[in-house]
């Protein structure tokens, strides 16, 4: 084993950035995976058992969350991406790929970007859910400005993502509504800018009824690419692999099979 690859397989305990439940130095691909706004790592955590041996899952934690709750969560995307850059480093020390959902679509995508214009290591594949096209502009008002009260009814409305549990304990409610604020503040501050696409495939996924993307906006992902691009739609509204996740962790797994040899 080298020395590289000794780093990056003890870090994934220490390393504040990076969790990755079942660590394998033989493992072909590592699977990075973003979080939607206001989660953190446990949410990734059982696909671990349900991906093939040869996938390495590596979940991302951001600051203001889990074990880094006392951090201040970032607001822009530019210092989180270089923050990023540095965090992840030591963990492309083999081959790679991005997987985000929701707002994790955007920083996946971002931080491909990101790789590719430093002339830094890039993944093999970008694979993104349940958010539109990073070009096509939001057709929804903001929600980052809104008073508390107002801000949760409309996430609710939108993604139906806070668990019951949360909504109904309000010291749980006050503990998690900062990082999702602060995650939206990204999403709704940011700004597309024009760049060369991909080289390496793009894989789009969505639930069959998610209220907050269109089919057209998924399709969108394509111009992003010169590889290879595929669209998938599974049961289910925003959050549909929660409830059902294997339909999209064998789609994952067929879709990486191409990399166990490399």
């Amino acid at each position: 084993m080298t020395t590289a690859t000794t780093y990056a397989a003890s870090s994934a305990t220490n390393n504040l950035w990076i969790s990755c439940p079942a660590p394998d130095p033989q493992a072909k691909v590592r699977l990075f995976c973003f979080p939607f706004a206001g989660a953190g790592t446990a949410v990734y955590f059982p696909w671990a058992k349900s991906l093939s041996p040869f996938i390495e899952l590596c979940a991302v934690r951001l600051p203001g969350r889990e074990s880094r709750l006392r951090e201040r969560p970032h607001t822009r995307l530019a210092p989180l991406m270089e923050e990023l850059v540095v965090a992840l480093g030591p963990y492309f020390d083999r081959p790679f790929v991005f997987f985000g959902h929701s707002m994790g679509s955007i920083l996946a995508f971002e931080l491909a970007r990101t790789l590719v214009a430093k002339g830094l290591p890039q993944p093999l594949h970008l694979i993104v859910s349940g958010h539109r096209a990073p070009q096509l502009p939001d057709p929804r008002p903001p929600l980052y400005q809104l008073s508390d009260d107002r801000f949760v009814q409309e996430m609710q409305v939108r993604y139906n993502g806070i668990p019951s549990v949360i909504l109904e304990n309000e010291e749980l409610l006050r503990l998690f509504l900062p990082a999702m604020r602060a995650d939206i503040t990204i999403l709704d501050t940011y700004q597309y800018r024009d760049a060369s696409p991909f080289t390496f495939p793009i894989s789009t996924y969505s639930g069959q009824e998610d209220p907050s993307v269109t089919l057209s906006e998924l399709q969108a992902w394509q111009k992003q690419t010169n590889a290879e691009f595929s669209l998938t739609r599974l049961p289910g509204d925003h959050f549909y692999f929660q409830n059902a996740k294997m339909p999209l962790l064998e789609k994952i797994d067929q879709e990486l099979a191409r990399y166990s040899q490399s």
